[in-house]
C-alpha cells in the first residue's frame, strides 16, 4: 500500500477517512479508543503542514438523525489534540461543507458530519464520491474497521484522489499479515460469538494453517447439535447444522483439532440475577440456555493454548455483556495474555474483555476491526487495501 511516507502533505487539504464509530449515550462518548487510534496520523499530517479534514460514519442511521451526530466526537478529539477542531454541521456533500473546508487553513482540523447521513454512502454512489473528493487534494484511509466496505467514503473517493494508508491502517495490515504469511507454530485460533454463519469463511480459510481451533459462544451449540448433542433452549442456527457437521469432518480429515466446550454455564433466562447451573455441553435440559463456557471448558481451553506460539482470537465465549456470563470470556483473555506468543485479538467484546482486565498491553496487537479482521484473514485483502495499491486476492 501507499503510505504517508509517500505523501507530500505541506500546504495540502488532506481528506482522512477515520473510524469514529464509537459508543455515545446522552451526547457523551463512552469509549474514545478509536479516536485515540487516529491521533498518530492526524498529528503527522499536521506536522507536515496539512489541513486535515476528517470523515467517519457512526452507527446505522436511517437518514439524518441528531442522535447519530459526530459533534460529541469533535469535542473529545479537540481535548485529545489540545487544539480546536471545527465541526462541519452540513452534510459532507453540501456546499456548506465545501465552503468551510476551503476557508480553513493548513494546520487546522475539521470533522465532517456522519457520512451515513448521505443516502449514496453505502451504495458507493460515484457522484457522492466526487463531492467528497472536492474537499481534499489527497485522501488517507485510516479506518481499518471500515476497509472491508465498498462505500463512497472508503473506496469511492480513493479512486478519484491520490490515496494513501494512514498509520493505523498500515499497522493493522502488518500485524494481521503476520497471521497469514508468517505464523510461528503451533498456531491456534479462538472463535466465539453467536453465529457460525459469521465465521464460516475464517474457519475454512485458516483451518489448514493452524494446529487447532477453540469454539465458544452460542455458535458452539450449532456444532454440538449437529453431532447429536442436546442443547436445550440454547441459540442454534438450524439451517447451518449440515455445514457445521461438514466443518467438523473437514477438521478431522486435515488432522486438526476443533475443540468444543465440554461444559456450560446455563440459566433459564439471560439475566444477572437468574439461577445458574453447570451442565455438560452435550446434555443441556429443555428450558435451559447455555450462556457461557463452563469451568472445565475454561481449563481445557487454557491447556490447549499453553504451547501456542501464535494465537488469533475473535468473539466472546458467552453473553459477555451480562455477568456472570462473562467469566468464560475473561478466562480466555487471561489465558492468552499470559502466553509467550504472538497474540492478536480482533473485534468488539473480545477487545472489551482484554481492556476490562487491563491486558491490552499484554497482547501483541489489539485490532480495531472485527469484521474487517475476519475478512482480511479469510481473503488476504480488503477493498480498502486494493484501492490503495495493495494486492488483489489472486496475488496474495
Amino acid at each position: 500500500m501507499r503510505t504517508l511516507d509517500q505523501l507530500e502533505a505541506n500546504g495540502k487539504s488532506v481528506l482522512v477517512r477515520v473510524d469514529y464509530n464509537v459508543p455515545i449515550k446522552d451526547g457523551v462518548v463512552g469509549d474514545d479508543t478509536r479516536v485515540r487510534a487516529s491521533l498518530p496520523t492526524i498529528r503527522e499530517l499536521l506536522e507536515k503542514g496539512a489541513k486535515v479534514v476528517l470523515m467517519s460514519h457512526l452507527g446505522r442511521p436511517k437518514g439524518v438523525d441528531p442522535a447519530f451526530s459526530l459533534l460529541p466526537v469533535a469535542e473529545v478529539l479537540a481535548d485529545l489534540l489540545e487544539m480546536p477542531v471545527k465541526f462541519v454541521t452540513g452534510l459532507p456533500s453540501s456546499e456548506e461543507a465545501f465552503s468551510d473546508v476551503k476557508s480553513a487553513k493548513p494546520g487546522e482540523v475539521l470533522l465532517l458530519e456522519n457520512v451515513r447521513f448521505e443516502p449514496g454512502e453505502k451504495k458507493n454512489d460515484p457522484e457522492l464520491a466526487k463531492k467528497y473528493a472536492r474537499l481534499g487534494d489527497a485522501f488517507v484511509l485510516d479506518a481499518f474497521g471500515s476497509a472491508h466496505r465498498e462505500h463512497a467514503s472508503v473506496v469511492g473517493v480513493a479512486r478519484i484522489l491520490p490515496s494513501y494508508a494512514g498509520r493505523l491502517m498500515e499497522r493493522e495490515v502488518k500485524a494481521l499479515g503476520k497471521l497469514l504469511h508468517d505464523p510461528q507454530k503451533p498456531y491456534w485460533v479462538v472463535l466465539g460469538g453467536a453465529k457460525v454463519s459469521d465465521k464460516i469463511g475464517i474457519i475454512k480459510s485458516l483451518l489448514p494453517k493452524v494446529e487447532g481451533m477453540l469454539i465458544g459462544g452460542a455458535m458452539a451449540f450449532t456444532f454440538i447439535k449437529a453431532i447429536g448433542g442436546q442443547v436445550g433452549g440454547s441459540l442454534v442456527e438450524d439451517d447451518k447444522l449440515e455445514l457445521a457437521a461438514g466443518l467438523l469432518e473437514e477438521a478431522r480429515s486435515l488432522g486438526k483439532q476443533l475443540l468444543l466446550p465440554s461444559d456450560v454455564v446455563a440459566a433459564e433466562q439471560i439475566c444477572s440475577e437468574a439461577e445458574t447451573k453447570i451442565f455438560p455441553a452435550f446434555g443441556i435440559p429443555e428450558g435451559w440456555l447455555g450462556l457461557d463456557i463452563g469451568p472445565e471448558s475454561r481449563k481445557i481451553f487454557a491447556e490447549a493454548l499453553a504451547p501456542a506460539h501464535t494465537v488469533f482470537w475473535n468473539g466472546p465465549m458467552g453473553v459477555f455483556e451480562t455477568p456472570p456470563f462473562d467469566a468464560g470470556t475473561l478466562a480466555v483473555a487471561e489465558a492468552i495474555a499470559g502466553l509467550d506468543a504472538y497474540t492478536v485479538v480482533g473485534g468488539g467484546d473480545s477487545v472489551s474483555a482484554v481492556k476490562r482486565l487491563g491486558y491490552a498491553d499484554k497482547f501483541s496487537h489489539v485490532s480495531t476491526g472485527g469484521g474487517a479482521s475476519l475478512e482480511f484473514l479469510e481473503k488476504g485483502t480488503l477493498p480498502g487495501i486494493e484501492v490503495l495499491g495493495g494486492l488483489s486476492p489472486e496475488e496474495v
